[in-house]
């Protein structure tokens, strides 16, 4: 005792799967729903924090020299400076380093990005700037890593900061 509603749903299933293989039919069940999902994915936000127009003397801005590598929140913007993290957060004793020019004396130097751990994310001045930046394969030059591993708070990352080394020669 087959429904109309049963029948119906039949020939159309099997119409369907003479006209559409099941590859063919889950490639357009997923264009569908990511074609659906694509404003939530956050493509257009990377280029919207990481303006480098600016004063490349501003460490509060992300066009300063030193944040070639950078990628994170500046510690200038959460009470820190370039070089020193802000009160209540340790730097990691893990790093990655970069090689920027300063503007003002056309040097390249080494630069040591530090982490600071601590305290939840900052949230303010995100600066990320991939200039020099490796695959993770090579981790030391990587810095879309967590770095704050190495600390006695363990994994809460607050901000960053740009030390410098000295002359890259």
């Amino acid at each position: 005792m087959i429904s109309r509603v049963d029948r119906l749903a039949e020939r159309v299933a099997r119409g369907v799967a003479r006209k559409l293989s099941r590859r063919g039919l889950v490639a357009r069940i997923g264009a569908l729903f990511g074609a659906s999902a694509m404003p939530l994915l956050p493509v257009s936000r990377a280029n919207a924090m990481t303006s480098k127009s600016g004063d490349a003397s501003d460490p509060t801005s992300c066009s300063y020299w030193r944040y070639c590598g950078i990628d994170g929140f500046l510690c200038t913007c959460c009470g820190g400076s370039a070089s020193s993290c802000p009160p209540g957060t340790e730097p990691s004793p893990i790093t990655w380093v970069g090689t920027c020019r300063n503007p003002e004396d056309g040097l390249n130097y080494v630069i040591s990005y530090n982490d600071c751990c601590g305290k939840s994310a900052c949230g303010r001045c995100e600066c990320y700037r991939n200039e020099g930046d490796t695959p993770v394969y090579q981790p030391q030059q990587a810095n879309d890593l967590d770095w704050c591993l190495g600390t006695r708070s363990g994994v809460a990352y607050n901000c960053s900061t740009a030390v410098v080394l000295g002359v890259a020669e």
